[in-house]
């Protein structure tokens, strides 16, 4: 059987006319910037647009089942080709663009060829995307970058994933020579404010595995993620006429400026750590002298880390409010997601066939952890494994956002192998 399979991999070549290029620079045109102070799901009517052109040009693939629900998640099925029982497997990526930078008016720009230089973008020149500030260039010389004007962020986390998704289904409808069994595709909203599968439906969705391509470096892998919880401190100051404050006012916004203040300046902070080290981020703030909100994300690869960061954030708001005796606070913790990789190991097959895709499309497979989260930590802990592969997006939430044409369509070769080789191990 081993040698079958590695004469199958030697012997069969893909041959794929890509429309990743084509069909990204389309997606990346549509705002799906999501929103993490709306209540509604999805947070944005306007990531459905997307959403429905997705699913028209599924149908025109002939996939016959694609549809948007109400929640604004796309679903479809490749029908499997093969007799043998083979688990159900899905691809999905999200929709969303990050609201930490503007997704409107997406002018997406073609370096073709790249030559190695520094990358000026046309419509700020101070936005310039450095190729010391970015090792990954040092290894695509030569290949075409697609990067935003200068005043938006690009939006290849995560329209790259599902341009690769979108190229590799139009690749298996068109070339039923390629066996495979069941395929699910789903696409999601509003994974850029932690709600990706909040509402997706895994009973229609049917899958037994499945794989996120959100991932950065072409031929990475990843499975495992932060934890993550959401913490809320609301300060409940005194409020009084400034004319007449004194002895009674206590500001709630100086206070919370004052918390802000306690944070360790050389740790504990995303600017301050890296690979396994975890942070406290403040994110929001807003209020008035009566009353104020703070908002803080907690990120930690243990969930005793997690624990140990909140204390010592509460420790912290409680030094503060000591101060202000007639001021009081609301603590509020929200879980968000969990480090998915205690799951994934227990199907290690996952994995293996994952990193056997990547080969066979020409990389060496770097496997890593992922300092954030995708849909896929939470899709774990709900009864779909689902680990995380290259999508080819670099400095992503930000303006100098930047994707490889390449990289895209390696990510599409990979995907094509993987579904062969669920069917080949079966």
């Amino acid at each position: 059987m081993y040698f079958a399979s590695v004469f199958k991999a030697i012997t069969m070549r893909l041959n794929i006319n890509h429309t990743v290029l084509d069909r990204f620079l389309r997606y990346v045109q549509i705002d799906t910037q999501s929103d993490p102070e709306s209540k509604t799901i999805p947070s944005t009517e306007k990531q459905k647009n997307l959403g429905k052109v997705l699913v028209a040009e599924l149908l025109e693939m002939g996939i016959s089942d694609a549809h948007l629900d109400e929640f604004g998640y796309v679903y479809a099925t490749i029908p499997a080709n093969t007799d043998k029982n083979i688990p159900v497997i899905c691809f999905c990526s999200h929709m969303d663009t990050s609201p930490d930078s503007s997704g409107k008016d997406v002018k997406p720009l073609l370096h073709k060829n790249y030559n190695g230089s520094d990358i000026i973008l046309p419509d700020d020149s101070n936005i310039i995307i450095r190729r010391s500030e970015h090792p990954d260039l040092e290894e695509l010389i030569g290949h075409d970058i697609v990067t935003a004007s200068g005043t938006t962020l690009l939006g290849a986390d995560n329209k790259a994933g599902l341009v690769e998704i979108m190229d590799a289904a139009n690749y298996l409808i068109t070339h039923p020579e390629i066996k495979h069994g069941t395929i699910k595709i789903l696409f999601t909203p509003d994974e850029e404010i932690g709600r990706g599968v909040d509402k997706v439906d895994l009973q229609k969705l049917g899958a037994d595995f499945c794989y996120t391509v959100d991932g950065e470096k072409r031929g990475s892998l990843e499975d495992e993620t932060f934890s993550a919880d959401a913490v809320i401190v609301t300060i409940h100051g005194v409020s009084a006429h400034p004319g007449f404050a004194k002895g009674k006012l206590e500001n709630a916004l100086k206070i919370a400026g004052e918390i802000i203040a306690q944070l360790p300046k050389d740790r504990l902070s995303p600017e301050t750590t890296e690979q396994r080290e975890g942070f406290v981020h403040p994110v929001v703030m807003n209020g008035m002298a009566e009353k104020a909100m703070l908002r803080f994300i907690v990120r930690d690869f243990e969930e005793e880390g997690l624990k140990r960061h909140e204390a010592e954030l509460k420790t912290m708001v409680e030094k503060v409010i000591q101060q202000y005796p007639r001021s009081r606070y609301e603590w509020e913790v929200i879980e968000q997601y969990r480090n998915m990789k205690k799951v994934v190991d227990q199907h290690p097959q996952v994995m293996a066939y994952a990193m056997e895709a990547i080969r066979r499309a020409g990389l060496e497979p770097i496997r890593g952890s992922i300092r954030g989260g995708t849909d896929g930590s939470r899709l774990s802990f709900i009864g779909l494994p689902a680990p995380n592969i290259f999508a080819g997006e670099h400095a992503f939430h930000s303006k100098q956002e930047w994707v490889s044409v390449q990289d895209m369509e390696k990510a599409v070769e990979t995907i094509v192998y993987l579904s062969m080789i669920w069917e080949e191990k079966s």
